[in-house]
């Protein structure tokens, strides 16, 4: 029988189900979008002349809040969350700061085409300077890195996974289809479908995958699309919703992007579908932020994909990226540094609690829409039934024998000094 909630559940329950529901209205990337207008006049004028954005572009870019109402419902509800939970209750002071960082990200939205837009978003999403500990590499250092490897690896990796031989249409056939396998509780069902309004080949929703219209996918993208949008995005969506009484992890703000999309690489990594031009695209899209940081324009980013041989369209959508929310000329919206710095953090994660003995903190990483600094927090809860274990568990991390065996010799590898390897290995490579 299941048991009654306790009055901290019920509690908790109603104050998250506040928090789900004050959040609903912010979407980030729907107010700082370039409509498709400013592309088409770019690539009509051969990409030589700067897109014509300016502050007021973004007053006619509704909301759909006023931003001085939401701000003091969420600051109502963190002084409802303190009242109510205490002053140091872990899941509270968790709540607390989910209603500070919505502010937060309320403010930058506010400050769309001002430079004070990118300044919040290096505060929400991070910067390309960050370090991954003190007086340790920085992005940038990762990048450079990442770069000099893949460039010894050059193009002799492309095979016929890669070639762009599916239309979105057959691409959401062919989703739909591997999706309702994974999700096989048919009262929840994932939808796959087309979109001529997003930047990226794809995005994902609570129970939705959209695929940009048009678009050419390759078997290796639909693997991509499928454990990364899938299996992590939509996973921790739905798993964040079966949580009984904390269903603010269904909803995630911005910093928790940091760890989903490190998880989404992670997975990648582990279904081995991803690809050394996979891995640059991610390389480049730090390699753009830190130009942009350090005072490169719309057009000086621009001309940088043209010389990683993109086209035309494709130098102008990832340039977009960049500098969606600000202006040409103003500084870069740092959304797309976290791919790779997630990747790092979460990875380390898993090391160390191997290391650790912690094996069942890491199925934690599914929970929903997590913060690596709140799994310890999460832990502790399960047992009394406040948090409930991943439904939706890729094959992976449900085996954990089998994965804290292979991260035991990642952590004796990780002590090798590649150096004299190279020099003891030449000769037989």
């Amino acid at each position: 029988m299941k048991k009654a909630p306790t009055k901290l559940q019920s509690t908790l329950k109603e104050l998250s189900d506040r928090l789900v529901e004050l959040q609903k209205p912010i979407r980030i990337l729907n107010a700082i979008k370039w409509e498709e207008a400013i592309k088409e006049d770019f690539l009509a004028h051969r990409g030589k002349k700067c897109p014509a954005i300016h502050k007021d572009y973004y007053a006619n870019i509704p909301l759909n809040f006023e931003a001085a109402t939401l701000s003091k419902e969420l600051i109502a509800l963190e002084q409802q969350i303190h009242k109510k939970l205490g002053q140091f209750n872990p899941i509270g002071m968790i709540m607390e700061r989910m209603c500070r960082e919505y502010r937060t990200t309320i403010e930058m939205l506010v400050h769309r085409g001002q430079r004070q837009f990118s300044c919040l978003s290096q505060e929400l999403y991070g910067s390309v300077s960050d370090v991954f500990y003190v007086n340790g590499p920085s992005l940038k250092d990762l990048a450079d890195n990442l770069s000099a490897t893949l460039k010894q690896l050059g193009q002799t990796w492309a095979s016929e996974k890669d070639e762009k031989r599916y239309t979105s249409d057959e691409a959401v056939h062919i989703l739909s289809h591997r999706l309702g396998r994974y999700f096989n509780d048919p009262r929840e069902k994932i939808t796959v479908k087309t979109d001529d309004g997003i930047v990226a080949d794809a995005a994902a929703g609570a129970e939705i995958l959209k695929l940009r219209q048009n678009a050419l996918f390759s078997e290796r993208d639909l693997r991509i699309l499928e454990v990364h949008e899938g299996w992590v995005h939509v996973g921790t969506t739905l798993n964040g919703k079966n949580q009984p009484y904390c269903t603010f992890l269904s909803k995630g703000p911005p910093s928790t992007t940091l760890f989903q999309e490190g998880l989404a690489i992670l997975i990648e990594m582990f279904s081995f579908v991803s690809s050394p031009q996979r891995i640059q695209r991610l390389v480049d899209r730090i390699y753009a932020v830190h130009m942009c940081e350090n005072g490169a324009d719309f057009m000086e980013v621009f001309r940088f994909y043209l010389e990683r041989s993109l086209d035309m369209e494709s130098a102008y959508q990832q340039t977009v990226r960049i500098f969606r929310g600000s202006l040409p000329n103003l500084g870069p919206f740092t959304k797309d540094i976290v791919y790779s710095k997630g990747f790092v953090l979460i990875f380390n994660y898993i090391r160390l609690a191997i290391a650790e003995g912690k094996l069942d903190h890491i199925p934690l990483l599914f929970l929903g829409k997590v913060h690596l600094e709140d799994l310890r927090v999460y832990a502790n809860l399960i047992e009394e039934g406040t948090i409930v274990l991943p439904k939706y568990l890729p094959l992976y991390f449900k085996d954990k024998a089998a994965l804290s065996s292979w991260m035991a010799y990642s952590l004796f590898l990780n002590t090798l000094s590649l150096e004299p390897l190279f020099h003891d290995y030449r000769s037989i490579l």
